[in-house]
């Protein structure tokens, strides 16, 4: 199993910054390869949304809310990904996951999807 452990949320004005952070480790077996890892976030009583994703060598994705503001990066050697969010916004509250495309080598070989526990960034003055 691949565990991602989040941190980095919390409270801030509108205008503020937060960066947040996801590392990547396994429970058992090894992580061969992560292939895309991004971040969504799911507001009160809203599903849960894409912010942005950066698959293996290719170019990042962002979700148009956040253009301009948020930049994602990712340390393949480490298997982390962190989100830097800038002039955040009141409607940038939500809980954030993290969440990674796995390939895992324990006995076999096997692809999987797997989701931090979430961290609340909270927007407000």
């Amino acid at each position: 199993q691949v565990q991602l452990v989040e941190s980095g949320g919390g409270l801030v004005q509108p205008g503020g910054s937060l960066r947040l952070s996801c590392a990547a480790s396994t429970t058992s077996g090894r992580i061969r390869r992560i292939n895309n890892m991004g971040w969504y976030r799911q507001a009160p009583g809203k599903e849960r949304e894409l912010v942005a994703d950066i698959v293996s060598g290719g170019s990042p994705y962002y979700a148009d809310s956040v253009k301009g503001r948020f930049t994602i990066s990712r340390d393949v050697a480490a298997n982390t990904v962190d989100l830097q969010m800038n002039t955040l916004k009141p409607e940038d509250t939500a809980v954030y996951y993290c969440k990674a495309d796995v390939t895992v080598v324990s006995g076999i070989i096997y692809d999987n999807e797997f989701w931090g526990q979430g961290t609340q960034v909270t927007v407000s003055s």
